[in-house]
């Protein structure tokens, strides 16, 4: 069967879908990224989660921290877009997006989805080196890079395409 007789709805179910998420990177002003604890896993992460249908990256960092933290924001500009491994689950993309600096203030208005996240915490590099698995910890640091340089990073595998 040739594509010109497939309808548009024929043709859209044969086209591979991606996962994606969306997480918002924020930054406390000396270099620290903050890390939440998940409640279903043994790993810290960056705030944020999937993408809904019809929802944009962007629109989803947003109501991603807005569920988590209880912060509304104003998603910043893309820094990094991950194509990770697939291992074990469909493949998919991670955008990431500048969250901003917080300050003491702002931070102190988190309020935990306490069912999804045990605890939050700044972080340096380092700490995220031990607290998360090495692909998610390689994404944050090119992702800060990228924030420290007004850059904008692919990523695969949470390593910089040059």
């Amino acid at each position: 069967m040739s594509h010109a007789s497939l309808s548009t709805t024929d043709y859209l179910k044969g086209i591979p879908r991606k996962r994606s998420a969306s997480l918002a990177m924020f930054t406390d002003g000396v270099g620290r990224v903050l890390l939440v604890e998940p409640t279903y896993k043994d790993v810290w992460e960056v705030p944020g989660g999937a993408v809904e249908l019809n929802e944009s990256p962007r629109d989803a960092a947003a109501r991603e921290v807005k569920e988590e933290l209880g912060l509304v924001i104003q998603t910043g500009r893309l820094l990094a877009v991950d194509c990770p491994p697939v291992e074990g689950s469909t493949e998919g993309l991670i955008f990431v997006y500048n969250g901003g600096h917080l300050t003491k203030e702002q931070a102190s208005g988190i309020a935990l989805a306490t069912q999804e996240l045990r605890s939050w915490q700044w972080c340096t590099i380092e700490q995220a080196r031990e607290r998360m698995r090495p692909l998610v910890a390689r994404r944050i640091e090119a992702t800060l890079s990228a924030q420290a340089t007004n850059a904008l990073v692919e990523l695969e595998n949470g390593y910089p395409i040059r």
